[in-house]
């Protein structure tokens, strides 16, 4: 099993590992990133390109994602991978929450066995800084945000048609949830 050490991870103690710096330029945009948002019982994942671009998007249930991770990596040759993290704002949670946490270490444990170079936690107020400004920022603002930058002609609701799509065509559910990670990611490392 490959070693995030290895990588140039730093050990923080408490078996917790910092994110990798890729060797390329994450700002540049120079890798093909994966990322996922994860949930206790699906998660949403999308694959993007230098530019943002969606090449695959699904939500599917957690044992099917982490199966198909080695395969989704080295069919679009992923360098960086990042996920949504989970914050404590000091209220009590559920085991939702715990279960999602397992499968956020099942994830990154896959993840950790292919040639991925860099890994990113991506919290929720980071994807609300980075695409909206505002830690007040809800879904509904962060989709909309995205929507305003990326769509090219369906500026309802980025999607367009099966005959005519646009950049969001295919997405539903947390699958904007996925993609505003990778945004956040590639923009706060820029």
């Amino acid at each position: 099993m490959r070693n995030l050490q290895a990588l140039g991870a730093k050990s923080t103690g408490a078996g917790e590992v910092q994110a990798v710096r890729s060797q390329g330029s994450m700002g540049g945009g120079l890798m093909i990133l994966l990322a996922i948002d994860p949930g206790n019982i699906e998660s949403a994942y999308v694959v993007v390109d230098k530019d943002y671009k969606p090449l695959e998007v699904a939500k599917v249930e957690n044992e099917q994602l982490n199966k198909m991770l080695p395969e989704i990596i080295k069919k679009h040759k992923v360098k960086s991978f990042a996920f949504e993290m989970i914050a404590s704002y000091g209220m009590a949670v559920g085991a939702e929450v715990f279960e999602t946490c397992l499968w956020i270490g099942r994830f990154l444990e896959t993840v950790n066995q292919t040639s991925v170079a860099s890994f990113h936690k991506i919290y929720r107020k980071d994807e609300k800084m980075v695409i909206c400004g505002s830690m007040r920022a809800k879904d509904a603002n962060i989709r909309r945000a995205l929507i305003d930058r990326f769509a090219k002609h369906d500026l309802k609701n980025g999607k367009g048609t099966k005959k005519n799509p646009d950049w969001f065509y295919g997405f539903k559910a947390d699958c904007w949830a996925a993609f505003a990670v990778a945004v956040a990611c590639r923009e706060r490392e820029a």
